[in-house]
């Protein structure tokens, strides 16, 4: 894992199995800071697998040991928010804090998932009751038509803009994913959210871009089924414990947050972890989504940009920051606009050099 740094006082977080504190002191109860968790730490001696561990207005509960969990979100101001807790097979706790790309080989192979014990909610639900946070149906007058897509202002072109970053991770053989229940963005019926979420991760596998890139990405997915198991993901955006399914669904977020993505790895050393679970959930709460953006589209994010975003984080993207706003991991959430469905240089040079 790349060197990482903040939260410590004065103190830097280093790699991965770098030494660090022996005697547990950490509460009794509630969630854990960064510091009460430190860099070197075991959450076998501390007790703390199962634990929820916060940093930059985000969480993650502290998986079982040879295990690593991120949260990205995508929210509505452009402040990056997310981090990456990483459990050794011996326990030791390191952490990945900053944005930087981890620069690691990407020859590996997948290994089998097997869970042993998957996390279960009530009656396999999450935080809320299905339904509760539906989003209105999206509709449109007859005369209205689709936006059309378009740089935005004082920032590189998509096709010219090459910035990207790549987190350490990686499907090495093909994304197993299902659907939930409940309400979907946009009001739209499950299938019709199926195809949405469909195209869009066809976006990132296959590369679709208007700048003349071919595909040589390998990335593969698979839709699975329909699921009464909901995304593991709370309404305090904070990544749950992982159940086995990687599930798309829809339901409360923070305020701020449009969309989260909660991913889990198996670490492999000396290349890009294993990708094991990502779920993704879209912020119905507080927002309003549509899966066709018009010339009256009012405050409203388009469905299938928000899961293009979404999917490159599963693939292994990370954001990009200010001055990059026309790449599809740009990360901020824009309304009103179809752009981030369509990959730039950027997004397509960080999937060549995973896949």
């Amino acid at each position: 894992m790349a060197s990482v740094s903040g939260g410590f006082g004065s103190a830097r977080a280093t790699t991965a199995g770098a030494t660090g504190p022996t005697v547990c002191n950490i509460p009794e109860e509630g969630e854990l800071s960064i510091d009460e968790l430190p860099v070197g730490s075991s959450v076998i001696d501390c007790g703390a697998v199962g634990r929820i561990v916060t940093y930059d207005g985000t969480g993650l509960t502290v998986p079982e040991p040879g295990t690593t969990v991120s949260i990205d979100s995508l929210t509505t101001d452009g402040e990056t928010q997310g981090f990456t807790l990483e459990v050794a097979a011996d326990g030791k706790v390191s952490y990945e804090l900053t944005d930087a790309g981890a620069d690691l080989p990407t020859t590996g192979s997948d290994v089998p998932d097997v869970l042993s014990n998957p996390a279960n909610t009530a009656a396999d639900l999450s935080q809320e009751p299905d339904g509760a946070d539906a989003d209105a149906t999206d509709t449109t007058a007859p005369e209205d038509t689709e936006v059309a897509d378009a740089d935005a202002m004082a920032a590189p072109g998509a096709c010219s803009d090459g910035a990207y970053t790549t987190a350490d991770r990686k499907e090495y053989g093909s994304y197993e994913w299902w659907i939930g229940d409940g309400g979907m963005p946009g009001g739209l019926s499950r299938t019709n959210a199926l195809g949405a979420f469909y195209d869009a991760i066809d976006n990132v596998t296959q590369s679709y871009n208007n700048c003349g890139y071919t595909d040589q990405v390998g990335a593969k997915h698979n839709y699975r089924a329909p699921t009464s198991w909901e995304a593991d993901i709370n309404n305090k955006g904070q990544c749950t414990a992982r159940d086995g399914l990687s599930t798309w669904d829809a339901g409360d977020l923070k305020s701020g947050v449009v969309a989260s993505t909660c991913s889990w790895t198996w670490p492999m050393p000396g290349v890009k972890n294993d990708l094991r679970e990502a779920d993704v959930r879209f912020n119905t709460h507080d927002y309003d989504f549509t899966n066709k953006p018009t010339s009256s589209c009012s405050n409203k994010y388009d469905i299938r940009s928000v899961a293009t975003h979404e999917a490159g984080h599963i693939f292994g993207l990370g954001h990009v920051k200010s001055g990059h706003e026309n790449l599809t991991m740009y990360t901020n959430a824009f309304t009103c606009t179809t752009k981030a469905r369509t990959l730039g240089k950027g997004d397509v040079l960080a999937l060549r050099s995973i896949y």
